[in-house]
């Protein structure tokens, strides 16, 4: 594991915008730049045909065809280099119907107003598309407030509900979920973890075993799994009847056992820009418990301590002692001080052997 970590140099060089192959098709979890350039984190789902974002820096690298793909983003805090990139991201929208949510800590609903209000928007009502803003202000209590602006409306303020959940859920959907706890940076700091809610996985002889066919059913099929729907619930299905299709309907429960295997789904974390506390310590392993993957800072090198207490920021070798107590399978650092522009194996290596021994 540490000859791929020694190799991540010469990888970003080729390609800053690297695809993750360790994860199923399902998330597409791609840093965004390299370990020195700013934080994040681009997650393509797959199957649902859109995106979400962690944090929102420079993203010069990600294409505009991979950014219109972005549905919701995760800040986890305001400084520049976690949420600079709101113009640019802005200017590609406007004009198109699309409904993008913006999810922060407290203080996002005001940023993201301001933001906007810094233009000049007579124009705005005249183009096709109306782009909504939704922004969610996140309290360490995992409270929410919501906001939403319209470009219809030039993009005016307007308040609105937001649900509640508890255990810092912040987004639940029947394929995924993402949770969220709240750090010390000096400012309070969100992390987050992207939680696949069930892996389903067909077995295909038996599909075929019972006459039917491989096709878009399976999709619907997975769908009412997901939403926990009752086993009398009708499923659309399609035989295979010589060279041409026959359309039938099965009952969900008798479809569950003869064609699916359950597991539980697979996991992401993403922790940046915190001190290394024993409160954030608790809270950083309690959320990347059993990921599959772990997006985790590595500021300063171990021997640069007592800087990184000073700015509240993780050392390698910190970062791999968490990932480690969290149980994590795959250990990834970035963010990466520009004082070791030089030597960024060194922290990837310290980080590799904390994760792989006892600290």
């Amino acid at each position: 594991m540490i000859n791929r970590l020694i190799c991540r140099k010469a990888l970003y060089r080729r390609r800053p915008l690297t695809i993750l192959k360790t994860m199923p098709p399902h998330f597409d979890p791609v840093l965004v730049n390299d370990p020195f350039g700013d934080a994040g984190l681009y997650v393509d789902l797959v199957f649902q045909k859109r995106a979400v974002l962690f944090d929102l820096g420079d993203h010069a690298n990600v294409s505009a065809r991979k950014l219109l793909r972005v549905s919701d983003i995760f800040v986890t805090h305001r400084h520049m280099d976690h949420f600079a990139g709101f113009d640019s991201l802005l200017r590609l929208l406007i004009g198109r119907e699309k409904t993008l949510s913006i999810f922060g800590p407290p203080g996002m609903i005001d940023a993201i107003e301001h933001k906007l209000n810094a233009y000049t928007w007579n124009l705005v009502e005249g183009y096709d598309g109306n782009l909504v803003v939704r922004a969610v202000d996140v309290d360490a209590t995992g409270r929410m407030s919501a906001a939403e602006f319209a470009g219809h409306s030039r993009f005016a303020r307007a308040d609105c509900a937001c649900a509640q959940y508890d255990g810092g859920l912040l987004l639940k959907e029947p394929d995924f979920q993402i949770r969220t706890v709240t750090l010390d940076h000096g400012v309070p700091v969100l992390g987050f973890a992207l939680e696949e809610r069930m892996e389903i996985n067909i077995l295909r002889d038996r599909v075929e075993r019972m006459g039917l066919a491989v096709g878009p059913w399976l999709r619907s099929f997975k769908d009412a799994i997901l939403r926990e729907a009752a086993d009398d619930e009708p499923i659309d299905v399609l035989f295979r009847c010589e060279a041409v299709g026959q359309a039938a309907k099965l009952p969900l429960g008798a479809l569950r056992r003869e064609i699916m295997k359950s597991g539980p789904g697979r996991k992401i974390a993403y922790v940046v820009d915190c001190a290394f506390t024993p409160e954030n310590g608790e809270k950083i392993v309690g959320l990347a418990q059993n990921a599959d993957i772990f997006f985790i800072e590595a500021t300063f090198l171990d021997a640069d301590a007592g800087v990184a207490a000073a700015r509240r920021h993780l050392t390698a070798r910190q970062a791999g002692w968490l990932a480690r107590r969290a149980g994590a399978k795959r250990l990834v650092t970035l963010h990466y001080s520009p004082r070791y522009k030089k030597a960024g194996d060194l922290l990837a290596v310290e980080a590799q052997r904390a994760f792989l021994k006892d600290y």
